[in-house]
């Protein structure tokens, strides 16, 4: 059981009951491994950041409609209670925090001013924020759950990820009995880059795969877009390195599952387990 809550009647939140959490705890404990497989180790980021961190990736001038921001509460003018369930902006100080609405920001900060191995991959868990126009349960959430493997260095170790990884989720999702397909999608982080906008026009740079219209995995090629914002640099040269992730919507994926598997979880956990074992 899923019990789910939000503002104003809508289903923008998941508290997921044991047996959706078992699920979403396999699908990640999988997804972990086979970062793990490919030389990962983890890393832990925190649930927010300052607003001048994520602003250094454009997250405020390419994706204003999915941002929350936080701040304290100004004690100084008011009592620090809600009226109708809500803060009113003159209740607040400055937000100064940002919400992530992906994962991998956490990679690209902690290297921030860092030399890296040509071939350095990293894996890492969060929790996402979105503000969407509408919600739907676990297939549309403000706050969800999102594993990534990140890939930093050389173009072709990106690139050797990518490529290993779409494999990997299509013989998964096969194995499922899903039917995943691979769609070309635009990245909003190159629209104001003019040499990397025309890259993306000649050859996308990120792929989700979606089980009819929900996506609930994606690759990502950013070239050194991120190595340029963070000055991360590998290399007897120096260059600035670059980076590509592989993405997962835990939330997501027991969705589909769920629906597959007529809500009947448990036999969903070991078509995980047994899909696992067989892709490896």
């Amino acid at each position: 059981m899923t019990r789910t809550t939000g503002v104003d009647g809508a289903e923008a939140l998941a508290i997921l009951g044991p047996d959706e959490t078992a699920l979403v705890q396999e699908l990640d404990r999988t997804f972990r491994g086979w970062g793990a497989t490919a030389g990962a180790r983890e890393i832990s980021p925190p649930p927010l950041y300052p607003v001048t961190d994520l602003e250094k990736f454009d997250v405020y001038a390419n994706f204003p409609h999915l941002a929350f921001v936080a701040g304290p509460l100004d004690l100084a003018t008011g009592e620090g209670k809600p009226v109708d369930g809500r803060f009113a902006g003159a209740d607040l100080l400055d937000g100064r925090y940002g919400l992530p609405h992906a994962t991998c920001y956490g990679a690209y900060l902690f290297y921030e001013g860092a030399q890296v191995d040509e071939s350095t991959t990293v894996t890492l868990v969060n929790r996402c924020f979105r503000s969407e126009d509408h919600y739907r349960g676990l297939r549309r959430l403000a706050s969800f759950q999102m594993r990534e493997i990140v890939a930093l260095g050389s173009f072709e170790h990106t690139q050797d990820v990518v490529s290993r990884f779409t494999e990997r989720i299509l013989a998964f999702s096969g194995e499922l009995g899903l039917g995943l397909v691979k769609e070309a999608a635009i990245d909003p982080f190159f629209q104001n880059d003019g040499a990397r906008a025309l890259l993306q026009r000649l050859s996308p740079v990120k792929y989700e795969f979606q089980h009819g219209t929900l996506a609930i995995a994606s690759v990502n090629t950013h070239r050194n877009f991120f190595g340029e914002r963070c000055d991360i640099r590998f290399g007897e040269g120096g260059e600035f390195a670059y980076t590509s992730c592989v993405a997962f919507g835990l939330e997501r994926w027991l969705a589909v599952l769920a629906e597959v598997h007529e809500n009947d979880l448990q036999a969903a956990l070991e078509s995980v387990r047994t899909a696992a074992g067989r892709v490896g």
